[in-house]
């Protein structure tokens, strides 16, 4: 299984999650795990999902969804799992 994290920050508005699943599931791309919250009028979300099946690469996954947060209003990000930790280790 090779794991990545995406992350959506930016401001609350109808049909985040449902555009980023979206995404997500027409590349063949399990979520395994899904956290999201919102403060005020502040969306954030954290999904760890499985790339193994994707149907395109990891560069074109970041791609489509730079994209698809320019036409939500919100930034969305994507890094393999490996990377995510070792950024972030203590």
């Amino acid at each position: 299984m090779k794991k990545a994290v995406v992350t959506v920050l930016g401001k609350d508005s109808v049909g985040i999650i449902y555009n980023v699943s979206g995404v997500l599931a027409d590349n063949k791309i399990n979520i395994l795990d899904i956290s999201q919250t919102i403060m005020g009028d502040i969306f954030s979300m954290v999904m760890i999902i499985d790339i193994e099946e994707s149907t395109v690469s990891f560069d074109a996954l970041s791609d489509i969804l730079d994209k698809k947060g320019e036409e939500l209003g919100v930034k969305i990000t994507v890094c393999r799992e490996d990377i995510f930790n070792a950024m972030h280790r203590i």
